[in-house]
């Protein structure tokens, strides 16, 4: 299995992500649902980089329980609640936190409000092995 990382001719290079992945394997893993809440299920406190940092740990802890790693990453997409292009920098720097993972594909949507209050971060993420 491997993924293959490609910044393509013709789009600029990002320090957060890939614009393309290419996976091999026979295995695919899909995860969602990975909140800034601890093995408690309680949100961590600090705002938008906790909450943000704990929700990309717990894909990899997720991942890690189905033999997978991150570095068989394909895919992410971030959700946050009541997004602002001057969150960035925020966010950036919770996703930063979570370690040295690789900068797979990635797509940020804004939405008003996420599934519980406070909650202001969710991530799905594919794996493939």
């Amino acid at each position: 299995m491997s993924v293959e990382l490609i910044n393509p001719p013709g789009r600029p290079v990002s320090p957060f992500y890939h614009h393309v992945s290419v996976a091999s394997g026979t295995r695919t893993i899909h995860v969602a649902g990975q909140t800034g809440s601890d093995e408690n299920a309680q949100l961590v406190p600090g705002g938008l980089a906790a909450q943000a940092e704990r929700a990309l740990r717990n894909v990899v802890i997720a991942l890690e329980g189905a033999g997978f790693g991150p570095e068989h990453l394909a895919a992410l997409t971030i959700y946050v609640a009541g997004w602002r292009p001057e969150l960035l920098e925020e966010l950036g720097a919770g996703l930063a936190a979570a370690g040295d993972l690789p900068r797979v594909p990635a797509t940020l949507i804004g939405v008003d409000a996420l599934f519980e209050p406070d909650h202001l971060v969710e991530i799905q993420a594919v794996a493939v092995a």
